[in-house]
This record gives structure tokens, C-alpha cells and sequence, in this order.
């Protein structure tokens, strides 16, 4: 991780336009070089966040997908901004649109096409023990070659094994919180039936985590 100065900060982001923001400030910027700056903030000077700060826990989880064989963004560097009580990440983005922008667009055929894949997908990461707390389509991206990827990965868990059945369920449920998001999944039996194939699960406890919304 680099220390950066006030000087060197306020250098790297001019002419930035501000993604995300919240009452103490902005979150996420993109950089005249089209490459992103995501910040997190530390609330203490005490904190443990210092210490392992969610800068380099997203670019170690991006380190570990890609050992896994899973696209997500293109880490650049970590960087420690004192002055601010934050440190930051910059990398490259991934490429594409997520799925809480792909899905409105699509018809009956294509919801069901995106859903089966999207199921094999998220069976495939838990086969492979990832554990996404942020799980939701506006951070899983549908890349240029039609692929699935992943973006907003500070908050993963990783095991060397397949996730149990309760992580799986509980981690479907992360998906089933955004009513948005989970009314194209819940329309016919696709997602919910091949996902409980391929994680051997019975598809009566997966439809019933998918729809308590």
C-alpha cells in the first residue's frame, strides 16, 4: 500500500467524475484515464481498518478470483490517504453492464436464457467455496463475449471446499433481498430448478429463499 499526499491525491483525481457519494464524501470516482478510484473511509484513527483495511481486502479478493478463474476488475494499486482518514483502490474496470440493467431490456426468452446462466454461475462460484456478501445484479456484470463477472468485491469470503447448503441458501438470500432484481428469477421454475440441480440441493428450499423478498 502507498501513502499519498494531499498534493498527489487531489493530482490524481482532477477533472474526476464522481459514480458514487454519500454525506461524508465521495465513494467511487472515475478518473480522466477512464480507470476508477473507490474509497473507504476509516473512522478512527484507532481503527482496525488501518490494519486491514478494505483497500487491500478488495484487491486481495480480486487477486483470488482470478487465481479462480473468475473475471472482475484489474487491480492498479492501494493507496493510504492520511489526511482523510480513507484509503483507496484503483484499478481498471471490467467491462459491460450489469444485470440490474440487462434483465428490463430483455423478453420472455432472453430472461430465461440470462436466468439459467446466472445460475449456473452463482452454483459454479459456491462449488468453487466463493462466498459474495454483496450478492445482487448490480454487481455482477454481463461482459462483452457474454460471459458473467464480478464488480464491489470487498466484502467475499473464500474456502478451499464447496460452501455448505446453509452458506448457499444464505447466500442466495443476499440475492433475494432486491425485489427489483429477483422478479425476473422468480417468473418460471429455470433459475431456481438449475440451481438446485447443480448444487444438489432440493428446489423447494431454494424457491423458498428466492421469494421471500
Amino acid at each position: 500500500m502507498q501513502r499519498l499526499s494531499s498534493t498527489a491525491y487531489q493530482a490524481l483525481i482532477e477533472g474526476a467524475e464522481v459514480i458514487e457519494q454519500d454525506h461524508f464524501g465521495d465513494k467511487v470516482l472515475k478518473l480522466k484515464d477512464k480507470t476508477f478510484l473507490k474509497l473507504f473511509r476509516v473512522k478512527s484513527t484507532i481503527s482496525s481498518a488501518w490494519f486491514k483495511p478494505y483497500s487491500v481486502r478488495f484487491a486481495r479478493n480480486a487477486s483470488e478470483l482470478v487465481t479462480r478463474g473468475i473475471q472482475t476488475v484489474d487491480i492498479i494499486s492501494c493507496y493510504r490517504l492520511g489526511r482523510y482518514k480513507k484509503t483507496a483502490v484503483h484499478y481498471r474496470p471490467l467491462p459491460g453492464r450489469t444485470l440490474r440493467q440487462v434483465f428490463p431490456a430483455l423478453d420472455e426468452d432472453g430472461t430465461r436464457v440470462l436466468a439459467e446462466q446466472l445460475a449456473r454461475y452463482i452454483a459454479q462460484l459456491h462449488k468453487q467455496g466463493v462466498y459474495f456478501r454483496s450478492l445482487h445484479m448490480g454487481n455482477i456484470l454481463k461482459l462483452p463475449d457474454g460471459a458473467l463477472g464480478l464488480i464491489d468485491i470487498a466484502d467475499m469470503r473464500f474456502s478451499r471446499s464447496p460452501l455448505k447448503e446453509a452458506l448457499r441458501l444464505r447466500n442466495l438470500h443476499h440475492l433475494a433481498r432486491y425485489e427489483q432484481d429477483v422478479q425476473y428469477l422468480i417468473k418460471d421454475q429455470t433459475f431456481c430448478s438449475t440451481y438446485a440441480r447443480l448444487a444438489d440441493l432440493d428446489v423447494d428450499k431454494v424457491e423458498a429463499v428466492m421469494q421471500h423478498t
